[in-house]
């Protein structure tokens, strides 16, 4: 008991702050410089609703899952900042489908194939209307010669020269949609000649 009464005795009184005082001092939670999400990312969140409110599941199915691969990426080391690194994760989702579409057929099950293609089509609708420049493999050839005769006049040659080329293709393919494992077959196969 008389512990208890020198624990009473003891307290401080208060501290009293005006408002302004407080506010004033508070940290600042937030970032004013936070990134604004990439533009296809919104339209897709749109259409997720309007897909839930329509009740159209497959649709609603291939919008979940790029949602859920987007919310994987941002946990990496590098998340999805632009349009371009969307549709490259749209791709990636593509082949997967695509993947179990020719497991489905061996295996003999027409619901699946059917779905997947589907599904498919669907992402085939958001690639077509990202707004990023898809390249085709005439484009892409006429960009690995030009840098082929770039890195030939900069005296590059031998084993240097696909490494050369690489690097001026990928810079000049900076910001478009393309698949990296075709570019590095052209520039092997161009370069080799």
């Amino acid at each position: 008991m008389p512990l208890l009464a020198a624990l009473r005795c003891s307290r401080q009184a208060p501290l009293r702050f005006s408002r302004t005082q407080c506010l004033a001092k508070s940290p600042r939670f937030y970032s004013a410089d936070a990134d604004a999400p990439p533009p296809l990312l919104q339209k897709l969140k749109g259409d997720l609703k309007t897909a839930m409110r329509a009740k159209d599941a497959p649709r609603l199915s291939v919008l979940r899952a790029i949602m859920s691969a987007n919310l994987n990426a941002s946990k990496t080391t590098s998340p999805i900042r632009t349009d371009v690194q969307l549709v490259a994760l749209i791709r990636k989702l593509q082949k997967s489908a695509q993947d179990a579409v020719t497991d489905a057929q061996a295996a003999g099950r027409d619901d699946l194939v059917q779905k997947e293609n589907e599904q498919i089509s669907i992402l085939d609708e958001y690639i077509a209307g990202s707004g990023v420049q898809t390249l085709g493999e005439a484009e892409i050839k006429v960009l690995i010669s030009q840098a082929i005769e770039a890195a030939n006049g900069a005296g590059k040659g031998g084993k240097s020269l696909m490494g050369e080329v690489m690097k001026r293709v990928n810079a000049a393919l900076e910001g478009k949609d393309v698949d990296k494992k075709s570019v590095a077959a052209l520039v092997k196969e161009l370069t080799s000649q």
